[in-house]
């Protein structure tokens, strides 16, 4: 039998797999750093972190969101962000490194890959200190300005990237970051690649030259047309792809470049009134849609956990045992 991380090296490659992998099971996911350790509780008060960027997690919600009111929205005036934005120092010696240090040396990388968690992503970052509306017309407005804010954010990106490949050493990286609703992503393909494609590139590409090439990207949304530029830069697995996307018709066309993870709606599954009946349909569905190969299900959302708790160990029972019928 394939260890886990095997079993989803053979999904990837369009080898032979034994079964279906279970959502995050081939993945250890580090969280945190020595600069984020300010974050929002589920139902905990807000909190402002060092970017200035205030959050909360509101209870019943699938993670912590940024705070926008005129008194909390960090760039007031885009022509002079530079006197709001003040990124937060990204080094630190190896002391500082050491409680992940020593998470590091507790995986089983023949059994999972070392991943460590990354969040906001460079676009995300931009409307957690911008504003999403505002954000979206400054694309227009003022371009001279979000390229400078967008090339800013990504150089701290390159940096911190160089202090988890000195001290951590990862496999790769699963990096949180939205790109659309569920229907639409956020920006046409074209001004995605005028604004982002070279900032992710160049990060990705810092990890892959740097022995950290597994680059899982969630972003529970629709971005099938986002799906040439997710290869031009590097990421070797989408994660939180969702039904909106037409994901037999993805593997079908892209499948040897990168594997798709998800085909599992959590806003289907992960409801206040879940069941398990609805949870196996969803789960049959994906697999029968899907196949074996390039394709891992599991539910949109971003990381091993579920809104509802039992959802996310009910979603992996069920993929077993659709596992056991169709392998």
């Amino acid at each position: 039998m394939l260890t886990k991380r095997q079993n989803f090296e053979e999904v990837m490659k369009g080898g032979q797999p034994d079964r279906f992998v279970q959502q995050y099971e081939a993945f250890h996911i580090v969280l945190g750093n020595p600069i984020n350790d300010i974050n929002p509780q589920l139902g905990g008060p807000r909190i402002v972190n060092k970017w200035g960027v205030t959050k909360e997690w509101p209870a019943g919600t699938p993670g912590a969101f940024p705070v926008h009111t005129p008194e909390t929205i960090v760039v007031k005036d885009i022509e002079h962000w530079r006197d709001y934005v003040h990124a937060p120092n990204p080094k630190f010696p190896e002391s500082a490194w050491e409680p992940w240090i020593e998470q590091y040396e507790k995986i089983d990388r023949n059994e999972e890959y070392a991943l460590h968690f990354i969040a906001p992503g460079v676009f995300e970052q931009c409307h957690y200190l911008c504003e999403i509306k505002n954000c979206m017309m400054y694309f227009i407005t003022n371009p001279d300005e979000m390229h400078e804010l967008i090339k800013y954010i990504t150089e701290w990106e390159l940096e911190l990237a160089e202090q988890y490949c000195t001290y951590l050493h990862p496999d790769g990286v699963f990096q949180n970051d939205d790109w659309g609703s569920q229907i639409s992503t956020f920006m046409s393909p074209d001004m995605f690649d005028e604004f982002y494609l070279d900032a992710y590139k160049q990060i990705y590409g810092y990890y892959i030259d740097h022995g950290a090439p597994m680059i899982v990207h969630h972003s529970d949304s629709y971005a099938a047309t986002l799906v040439p530029e997710m290869i031009e830069m590097g990421i070797k697995v989408w994660q939180g792809v969702m039904t909106t996307n037409d994901v037999p018709a993805l593997i079908a066309k892209y499948g040897p470049q990168i594997t798709f993870m998800g085909a599992i709606d959590s806003g289907v599954i992960d409801t206040p009134d879940w069941s398990r009946e609805v949870i196996e349909r969803e789960v049959r569905r994906a697999c029968e849609e899907c196949g074996k190969l390039y394709f891992v299900p599991c539910g949109s959302q971003g990381l091993a956990m579920s809104t509802f708790p039992e959802v996310y160990g009910i979603t992996s029972e069920m993929i077993d045992k659709v596992s056991k019928e169709m392998f």
